[in-house]
């Protein structure tokens, strides 16, 4: 593959700060040099900084942060889009799950001009559709999901363009544990797929991660991986704002990456939540690079795992 990388240093979507410096850290764990000994090519690595004035004004209250975080959504989607176009693979770094906004509704724009739908494997303790009317906090990266979807702050759902970005019949949650009760109506009534850890232990989790690849790709033209450190138990990722304890092991992590690449359909990726000051040694970084490494390609002797 030839990747475009793009760091989103963002923290605002966020309760705490920190997670702007999560992409500095996966570089740190040499994300750029593994990802060429797999065999693919790093065609540009470019950043994204909010400007430090516009950080300042944090808005309202049920949305914080609503302007700069859809300057830098919208600068992101741009961005994306033209990794698509160019037929790159674009490979996110977050910052915060708000990001994902901008991730998602650039791919979206690229392939509903081709009459093509994206599948979204979303990998996260929390299902993140949340609107400024149901948000205890404010805070933007519990609203993303929602906002793809089509529900949510206007001028975040526009950036996908005319229509919302996706239909949740392509969307499945992975690792969910904890959801604000004001959002399960939502959840509900829109009826993605969602996969808590309670189903994930009782069904196995090859079983439900197969039939989640079936459910996002049997009519799309590719899957994006969304993927918010804070789905792994902390034990494994504490560097995150947002710990839930009893979340994915390593070994289950590793099997959700590798199930998606063994399909041949993953077409985007990103890695979100990673706080290096919440984080020990830069183990959460390392494991976020080991993860993008699954889901790009990386096998033990070679052997694919079944979807």
């Amino acid at each position: 593959m030839d990747i475009d990388i793009t760091n989103v240093h963002l923290d605002l979507g966020a309760g705490r700060r920190g997670t702007d410096m999560g992409p500095g850290a996966m570089h740190v764990a040499g994300l750029s040099a593994k990802l060429e000994r797999l065999g693919h090519r790093v065609a540009s690595v470019h950043s994204l900084v909010v400007d430090a004035e516009a950080g300042t004004d944090e808005g309202s209250p049920n949305a914080r942060y609503l302007r700069v975080i859809t300057e830098i959504c919208s600068e992101l989607a741009d961005r994306v889009e033209a990794s698509c176009e160019a037929g790159r693979v674009p490979l996110v770094l977050g910052g915060d799950h708000a990001q994902a906004i901008g991730t998602i509704s650039g791919m979206t724009r690229y392939y509903k001009r081709r009459g093509e739908w994206l599948g979204v494997v979303w990998v996260d303790a929390h299902t993140d559709m949340n609107t400024p009317e149901t948000s205890p906090s404010g805070n933007i990266h519990g609203m993303p999901l929602a906002v793809l979807l089509g529900h949510g702050p206007p001028e975040l759902v526009a950036i996908a363009g005319d229509t919302p970005a996706l239909v949740p019949e392509d969307v499945v949650v992975i690792g969910v544990r904890d959801v604000d009760p004001s959002e399960i109506p939502l959840v509900r009534s829109t009826g993605i797929g969602v996969y808590p850890m309670s189903e994930l232990d009782a069904r196995t989790v090859p079983v439900c991660v197969a039939e989640a690849v079936k459910r996002v790709s049997r009519r799309t033209s590719g899957v994006h991986l969304s993927f918010d450190l804070d789905g792994v138990d902390p034990l494994h990722a504490p560097g995150v704002g947002t710990p839930v304890p009893g979340g994915l092991s390593l070994r289950e992590s590793h099997l959700i990456c590798e199930a998606l690449a063994g399909t041949d359909v993953v077409v985007g990726m990103e890695m979100v939540e990673l706080n290096p000051t919440l984080d020990l040694r830069n183990q959460t970084g390392r494991l976020a690079v080991w993860l993008i490494e699954s889901a790009l390609g990386k096998r033990i002797l070679g052997r694919r795992p079944r979807a």
